[in-house]
């Protein structure tokens, strides 16, 4: 894509019908898309229900026998706690990528000599691999039990309704605290299999989304001004631009762009003028990121996104006021917003001065 011409009323008039063809293909292809990639909500009416004891003799996803049990008694205790057969199903992908599905009465420390932060032994044993400080060892060995006891940090850690738009992957991560936040994906398939077969019933889960997520706002459109220029997300302004105190590692440090509510989890977020994708995915700080190039030096840069919520790829070119991503709290983030910034020449600037010049009012 050439170079655009800032915000002129030319490339504004032209843009117009551009983007109402591409808000139109966009809806297309992303109800095809996520149509397929889409999980169901965290509706307790959902459950389904399935007795250990009348598990029978078959192999399902490479499982059998005590390992269907095992996974069995996750689905049942997810239902007698009222939770979402996305919930439950969950739970399986957890234990399956915790133990294969195996009551284990060992863990890292004694196959690798893994040990926690502080230098002391782990003891994670059990379906979900639970150290000490989550329950008896009694507990932790018993499969109703212990899933009964993952389920309740679950809700601590994820909470609905925040949870619903949270990839299956990443709550699942946020209870366990492992150290690859996509690890437990390679599970999801089988765990939709598992459960649909134990449990008699089709679900509505889908198979490949085990990191992504419903979009109830993908496609929306962005309000754009007579400049060329849009929003690019929902207020409020959470952060301002400038030095603070940063709330993870607790040091001054420039804040180099404004923070938005951008709608919470799962909002949409949309790109603050046309320009070209120049990069999708995430940086070295583990920040789902969108980077646009307006051309004339401008850059625009839209970070946080779930790799879910990254709705387009490099090369592609967007309108102003076209959803690009979808809001979360990936990478150096304490909770869902977008982290909106502007450079010019690649320096950064204050985001919320440089749009109100082109008649843009942030938050």
């Amino acid at each position: 894509m050439g170079k655009q011409q800032g915000a002129g009323g030319v490339i504004a008039i032209v843009a117009a019908p551009v983007a109402i063809i591409v808000l139109v293909l966009s809806l297309v292809l992303m109800l095809g898309t996520n149509a397929n990639a889409c999980n169901l909500e965290g509706d307790a009416a959902t459950a389904v229900s399935v007795d250990p004891n009348s598990i029978p003799d078959v192999e399902i996803a490479g499982y059998q026998g005590e390992q269907l049990v095992n996974a069995a008694n996750v689905i049942l205790a997810g239902n007698d706690m009222g939770l979402s057969v996305r919930d439950q199903t969950i739970g399986v992908m957890t234990a399956m990528g915790e133990s294969t599905l195996n009551n284990i009465d060992y863990g890292d420390w004694e196959t690798s000599g893994v040990t926690n932060p502080d230098g002391s032994p782990t003891t994670s044993i059990g379906l979900f691999q639970q150290q000490d400080h989550w329950g008896s060892r009694e507990e932790r060995l018993n499969p109703y039990r212990a899933a009964q006891i993952f389920y309740s940090a679950m809700e601590i850690s994820v909470p609905l309704p925040e949870r619903d738009s949270v990839e299956p992957t990443l709550v699942a991560n946020r209870t366990q605290v492992n150290l690859d936040p996509y690890y437990y994906a390679q599970f999801w398939d089988g765990a939709v299999q598992i459960v649909e077969e134990l449990s008699g019933t089709t679900t509505g889960l889908s198979t490949g989304a085990g990191a992504q997520v419903c979009s109830t706002v993908a496609g929306t459109q962005g309000q754009v001004s007579s400049t060329g220029w849009a929003v690019p997300g929902e207020g409020p302004i959470t952060d301002p631009y400038g030095m603070r105190t940063h709330p993870i590692y607790g040091d001054q440090r420039l804040h180099s762009g404004t923070d938005l509510a951008a709608g919470g989890c799962d909002g949409p977020i949309w790109a603050a003028q046309a320009g070209t994708v120049t990069f999708r995915g995430f940086d070295s700080g583990g920040n789902g990121t969108i980077t646009l190039d307006h051309g004339e030096g401008i850059t625009t840069k839209y970070l946080h996104s779930f790799e879910s919520g990254l709705l387009v790829n490099v090369g592609d070119t967007v309108q102003a006021g076209q959803q690009i991503a979808m809001t979360g709290t990936s990478g150096q983030s304490t909770g869902c917003h977008l982290h909106f910034m502007v450079l010019i020449n690649d320096e950064t600037v204050d985001p919320e001065p440089f749009l109100a010049q082109v008649g843009i009012t942030l938050g």
